[in-house]
């Protein structure tokens, strides 16, 4: 005998959840079936608290690492002669803990809207029937949906090994017990310059290789410019345009092989080598394919509102593909996803999500936020084109703090002044994308945001004084 849910979620990560959570406060019986001993997901467990937690720490050090300018004398402790230091031992003991304290809050958000955790591994059976395997099989029945929100993990590279103990993926990089002396990473999108961020903070030595002709290429080319000008200064060596062509594990680690743009060959030994060339969706043992699920790329296929081809069930996150234009893998987008499914299966009207209005946030050092069109794309798309730029560094926020690098760019339409995009890298830009993704929300112009008060001393100043500059007349500049 089958246990009967209206909506029974497969995944328990920032999109399952968020789903499931919906779903019970809108009156429907909801179960989350989910195979590892914590909730959370990829994101929450592995991704991005994890390193956002690591990249604190890194932060910490920095300042750290600067006292004698503000003024700080540091204790017998900070006397060694070799400076400040990082105890990865402590520093692992607190990224857990926060992981475990959150995780436990999402237990106890199930527990209060009513929704039952069930324990294992999921298939779906047929007849909106999933077969649950802890040990034991347990059969779960949907009365309404199933949703999959399986999520992704990290992608491999043809040629070359990962064996999760010198060539690693971000999932062992996050439980490194010491700081490496020396790294390689592949990969120059949002997790690779994280983790160049995080580990040559602490002290290793960091080489960074990118395919594509420039750093985080899905950003604004001049954010990718500013990136790696700062990567260099910082000590980062990024490689553009190149291809590891070899990695092998030795008696000293891995050694390399690439060839870099130019035509030029590398060779170099590091002590790990971390894969972060994107991550694949996460469908294996679903048996989608056998009830006639369609998969693009190994994704699954789904319409505007999170349908698949099959009836009675749906799929959101990382895991899926829209099929005509890209889907960003990322949690609040898997969120805001979950959201939306759980609505229209309550059967409440639920607008479709405009995918040019999601924030994008990398969390390297200097931070990058962004949201909408990249000047490059707007140009493409036939708008007449108007930019406004102000540099960071000029704001007495961002010199009281010691944070002077970066910039705030607005795309603009220069016919009906509408904001059609807005690319910030420096302190805080994670945070000073919001106010760029409700103007995009709202249909904004360069004029609502120039007339909105920006409060002094402020980082958000910069969005202004950008808008400003997109009329011709920075007021600081």
């Amino acid at each position: 005998m089958a246990d009967g849910y209206d909506v029974i979620v497969i995944g328990a990560g920032t999109g399952g959840y968020v789903a499931a959570i919906r779903a019970a406060q809108l009156g429907l019986t909801v179960a989350v079936v989910e195979r590892q001993k914590a909730l959370g997901g990829t994101c929450l467990l592995w991704g991005c608290i994890p390193t956002k937690a690591l990249l604190e720490h890194a932060h910490a050090l920095k300042v750290i690492q600067n006292a004698k300018q503000w003024g700080v004398t540091l204790g017998p402790a900070g006397d060694s002669g070799q400076g400040p230091s990082i105890d990865m031992a402590q520093v692992q003991a607190r990224k857990d803990k926060i992981v475990a304290t959150l995780s436990k809050g999402v237990e106890f958000l199930f527990k209060k809207n009513k929704i039952a955790w069930i324990k294992g591994t999921a298939r779906l059976s047929g007849d909106s029937n999933v077969d649950v395997s802890d040990g034991e099989v347990q059969v779960l029945h949907a009365r309404k949906e199933i949703i999959l929100a399986t999520g992704s993990t990290p992608r491999g590279i043809p040629g070359i090994e990962v064996d999760r103990r010198r060539i690693i993926t971000s999932d062992e990089a996050i439980a490194l017990g010491a700081v490496p002396k020396s790294i390689a990473i592949i990969g120059g999108g949002a997790v690779g310059v994280e983790f160049a961020s995080i580990f040559r903070r602490f002290g290793s030595e960091v080489t960074l290789f990118e395919l594509e002709p420039r750093l985080v290429p899905l950003e604004d080319e001049a954010v990718s410019a500013e990136l790696e000008k700062s990567f260099r200064r910082q000590g980062i060596a990024p490689h553009t345009g190149a291809k590891v062509t070899s990695a092998k594990t030795g008696a000293g680690g891995v050694d390399i092989e690439a060839d870099l743009a130019g035509g030029q060959a590398l060779a170099l030994q590091v002590e790990y080598l971390l894969v972060a060339a994107g991550r694949g969706p996460v469908t294996a043992g679903l048996d989608v394919e056998r009830l006639g699920v369609r998969l693009e790329r190994g994704y699954i296929r789904v319409d505007a509102l999170y349908r698949t081809n099959v009836p009675g069930i749906s799929a959101i996150g990382d895991v899926i593909t829209l099929g005509d234009r890209p889907h960003p893998q990322l949690a609040h987008v898997s969120s805001a996803e979950g959201i939306i499914a759980a609505e229209r299966i309550a059967g409440l009207e639920a607008p479709p999500l405009n995918y040019l209005h999601v924030p994008s946030c990398t969390y390297c050092d200097p931070e990058i936020g962004s949201v909408g069109l990249t000047e490059r794309a707007a140009r493409e798309g036939g708008f007449d084109v108007r930019i406004g730029t102000f540099p960071l560094g000029v704001l007495g926020r961002a010199k009281v703090a010691g944070e002077t690098e970066g910039f705030a760019k607005i795309v603009a339409d220069r016919e009906h002044d509408r904001v059609l995009g807005v690319h910030i890298i420096g302190s805080r830009s994670t945070e000073l994308v919001a106010e760029a993704t409700l103007a995009l929300r709202l249909e904004s112009t360069v004029e609502d945001l120039l007339r909105t008060i920006h409060a002094h001393p402020t980082m958000a100043e910069a969005i202004g004084e950008a808008a400003h500059a997109a009329h011709g007349a920075a007021i600081h500049l």
